[in-house]
């Protein structure tokens, strides 16, 4: 959806638009901002994120995500084209990867406990979150990873830096295709607070 598409609907429906945010009686410019804080999960720092009780239940993989830290970062290097850009990209390491709907999901339990399957390998253990912000903390019998969770479009995008996503394919998903891995690292490289990951829906 584009940010004109996006902007529109929230406008003609004055209604939730469909990340979590009611437009209910905000001038264009409050619309713009909610627009682009929050909508299709683009913004992590200042976007709509979930409360804690929110990303609890069972997310599988729905489509590839890309988002950056601040609102700053994202039009400095060239908006929602370059989200989409980046989001292509993944797609297609995604898909030379093998992962897929039925093979990559997150559950979070209640007492901070996690399962998780990644490209088929499942790994678990417990997790901090702080709905503030919406960072997310992942701890593995071996490591501990750290992503932003954001709302998105159709439900929730987790998202890493090059280190830590490089981290969940290699050590937790066992990821053999060391070149897909190292260009789905090289995009979340490629641009200053440029972060990748999945879009999960429930």
């Amino acid at each position: 959806m584009t940010l004109f598409t996006a902007t529109t609907l929230m406008m003609s429906s004055c209604m939730t638009t469909g990340v979590g945010t009611t437009s209910t009686g905000n001038s264009t410019g409050d619309v713009l901002t909610s627009v682009l804080g929050a909508v299709l999960g683009q913004v992590l720092l200042g976007g709509t994120t979930y409360d804690q009780s929110g990303i609890l239940g069972n997310w599988n993989y729905y489509a590839p995500g890309a988002a950056f830290t601040t609102q700053q970062a994202l039009t400095k290097a060239g908006g929602t084209a370059t989200i989409n850009n980046m989001a292509s990209s993944l797609a297609s390491n995604y898909g030379n990867i093998g992962i897929n709907r039925s093979n990559t999901s997150f559950s979070f339990l209640a007492g901070n406990k996690f399962s998780a399957k990644v490209n088929g390998i499942p790994f678990s253990g417990t997790y901090t979150y702080n709905a503030q912000n919406g960072e997310i903390a992942l701890k593995t019998a071996t490591e501990t990873i750290k992503g932003n969770v954001t709302k998105t479009e159709k439900g929730m995008g987790l998202m890493f830096d090059a280190t830590q996503m490089t981290n969940l394919l290699r050590k937790e998903g066992k990821v053999s295709n060391a070149a897909a891995v190292q260009a789905v690292s090289k995009l979340a490289k490629s641009t200053n607070g440029a972060r990748v990951g999945f879009e999960l829906t429930k």
